[in-house]
C-alpha cells in the first residue's frame, strides 16, 4: 500500500472509532495532512507548544512529540497553543457514530455552557446524562474534566478574537464567557504565560467584526449556496452567487451576518454586525454547523464512491456538504411547510410566516428585514392567523405543537446524545412523520446518517422502492445524509 493509501486507511479507521496508533499520527504530521486537521493535536516536549498536524513549522523529532485528542488535554499537560498554526482555528469534527456522537454532543454542549452561566449539572441534564456520567465521558474520551474543557474553549475563543478582530479586551472577555476582565487576564497569563495585549492582531480600524472559519478541503461551495438559495426564507435569509446572509437574534442581541468563501485559504469568511459582538462565540458555532465545517470529505467520498449509483456524481462534486441550520425551530418549521409541496412553494410560505410573526429589523440589505418568529410568539398565535397565510390546518397545528414541545423541554433541536430517541420523540409531535423527523435530524441535529428514505425525489433518482433503497443505503452508513444530498443532485 502506498504511503498516501496508509494515511487514508488510518484516517478512515480513526473516523470510525477515534483510535489511531502514534506511528500514523507521526506520518500525518510529517505530511501536514489536512484530513487530520482538528482530529488530534501534536505537542512538542522541548518547546512546551502544541500544534495542529498541518503546522508549517519544521516537524520535531518523533521522540519529542506527544499526541492529544483535544486542545484541552494538551493544555491540561502544560502545553501552550502555537502562534503559527493557531489551534483555535482548527476545524471541528462531526460526530459519526455512537461514541463520537456522545463526545460531540458533550463538546457542543460545553461550548454553549462555556459562554453562559449554566452549571455542569444543568448541562448534563440538557444532554440527557448524569453529572457523573458527563465527567466520565470527557475524562475517558478527551482526557479532561468538563470544567477544563469549557475553560480551554473560552481561552481559545478569546485568543481568536484578540488576533482577528478589533473588539476591545473588555468586549472579548465577556464575549468569551469570562465573568470579569480580571479573571480573564489572570487565567490567560497563568495558562499561556502571555497577557491578552501580547496577542493583539494588527488590523486596520475599519475591519469590523470578521473572523475566518477553516475547514478540511474540498468544499463544494457553489453547491452549498445553491441548496441554501432555493430554501432561503424571504426577509430572513438571502443568498447570491458568493454570499449567504441572514438576520438573527441571540440572547436579545439582534443583527445580521454575511458568509463567503475566502479567496486564498481553505476558510469561510464570516462578517457580522457590531450588535452581535457579545454573542460572537455562539454565532461562530452556529455558522460552523450551518456549513458543516466539521465534515470529512475524503472519508465520505471514499466510501460513497464504492457504489456504482453514486460513483460518478461523487467524483464530479467532491466535498459536498450537508447544510445544517442556524435555528432548530426555524428549520423544523421549514420542513413542516415543505410536506407535499414544492421547494419554492415551501419557501414562499416560510416567508409569509416570518413576515407575519417575526419582529422587524433594519439591516444594510434591503431584502433582510425580519427575524425568525420566536417560540414564545408562536405558542400564543391563533391557528386562524397561521392558516390565513395559506398554510394547511394540520401543519399550522404542528408548528404550534412543536413550539410547545420545545419550550417544555420535550424536544431538543441541537446536539443530543441519543439521536434515535430524539427522532422518535419528534414523531410524537402531531404532523411530524418519518420524512420530516429525518430531515430535521439531518439539519438541526447535524446527524450525518439521517436518511429520509421515503423522499419522492430519492426514490425517483435511485429508481428503487423504499424498502430496496433502505437496504442499499446500509452500505453508505454512517454517511447516509451525504448520500441523500448526492442523490438529490442527480434529480
Amino acid at each position: 500500500m502506498s504511503e498516501n493509501g496508509e494515511y487514508l486507511q488510518a484516517y478512515l479507521s480513526y473516523a470510525r472509532d477515534m483510535l489511531l496508533d502514534h506511528a500514523a499520527y507521526f506520518r500525518a504530521v510529517r505530511a501536514r495532512d489536512r484530513r487530520f486537521d482538528g482530529r488530534f493535536f501534536v505537542a512538542i516536549k522541548s518547546t512546551r507548544i502544541y500544534c495542529r498536524p498541518i503546522c508549517p513549522a519544521r516537524p520535531a523529532k518523533r521522540e519529542n512529540m506527544s499526541f492529544y485528542l483535544s486542545a484541552a488535554a494538551a493544555e491540561a499537560k502544560g502545553f501552550r497553543p502555537c502562534l503559527r498554526c493557531r489551534p483555535e482555528r482548527a476545524p471541528d469534527s462531526s460526530p459519526i457514530d455512537a461514541v463520537s456522537r456522545r463526545v460531540g454532543a458533550v463538546v457542543a454542549g460545553i461550548e454553549r455552557h462555556a459562554l453562559s452561566s449554566e452549571r455542569v449539572g444543568e448541562l448534563a441534564a440538557s444532554l440527557g446524562v448524569s453529572d457523573r456520567h458527563l465527567r466520565r465521558i470527557t475524562e475517558s474520551e478527551l482526557g479532561v474534566s468538563p470544567i477544563e474543557l469549557a475553560q480551554t474553549y473560552r481561552l481559545l475563543l478569546a485568543k481568536r478574537l484578540l488576533r482577528d478582530t478589533t473588539l476591545n479586551q473588555t468586549q472579548i472577555a465577556f464575549a468569551s464567557g469570562f465573568g470579569s476582565v480580571r479573571r480573564f487576564n489572570a487565567l490567560f497569563k497563568a495558562r499561556y504565560n502571555l497577557s491578552p495585549r501580547d496577542l493583539r492582531g494588527k488590523l486596520p480600524p475599519d475591519t469590523g467584526v470578521r473572523v475566518e472559519l477553516e475547514f478540511r478541503p474540498p468544499f463544494a461551495w457553489d453547491c452549498c449556496l445553491s441548496y441554501l438559495r432555493l430554501r432561503a426564507i424571504p426577509g430572513v435569509e438571502s443568498v447570491d452567487a458568493t454570499h449567504y446572509r441572514r438576520t438573527l437574534c441571540i440572547d436579545k442581541c439582534a443583527g445580521w451576518i454575511a458568509v463567503s468563501m475566502h479567496k486564498s485559504r481553505h476558510a469561510l469568511q464570516l462578517e457580522m454586525s457590531a450588535s452581535l459582538a457579545p454573542v460572537i462565540g455562539v454565532v461562530i458555532a452556529r455558522v460552523k454547523q450551518l456549513f458543516d465545517l466539521g465534515a470529512f470529505p475524503d472519508a465520505v467520498g471514499a466510501q460513497l464512491s464504492q457504489d456504482p449509483l453514486l460513483k460518478d456524481i461523487v467524483h464530479r462534486i467532491p466535498g459536498l456538504r450537508v447544510p445544517g441550520c442556524f435555528d432548530g425551530y426555524e428549520i423544523a418549521v421549514r420542513a413542516i411547510l415543505g410536506q407535499q409541496v414544492s421547494v419554492k412553494g415551501a419557501s414562499t410560505l416560510a416567508g409569509r410566516w416570518a413576515n407575519s410573526f417575526g419582529a422587524s429589523i433594519e439591516t444594510p440589505y434591503a431584502e433582510l428585514n425580519r427575524l425568525t418568529p420566536t417560540l414564545e410568539t408562536m405558542i400564543s398565535v391563533e391557528l386562524l392567523a397561521i392558516t390565513s397565510l395559506g398554510i394547511v390546518g394540520n401543519r399550522a397545528k404542528s408548528i404550534v405543537a412543536l413550539a410547545h414541545a420545545l419550550l417544555a423541554g420535550k424536544v431538543t433541536l441541537t446536539y443530543v446524545v441519543d439521536v434515535e430517541a430524539q427522532i422518535a420523540t419528534l414523531q410524537r409531535v402531531p404532523g411530524i412523520g418519518p420524512w420530516t423527523a429525518q430531515y430535521i435530524a439531518m439539519r438541526a441535529l447535524s446527524w450525518p446518517d439521517a436518511f429520509p428514505s421515503g423522499d419522492l425525489v430519492l426514490l425517483k433518482t435511485s429508481q428503487m422502492t423504499q424498502k430496496a433503497l433502505e437496504a442499499r443505503a446500509q452500505a453508505w452508513r454512517p454517511w447516509r445524509g451525504y448520500a441523500a444530498h448526492y442523490l438529490w443532485r442527480l434529480n
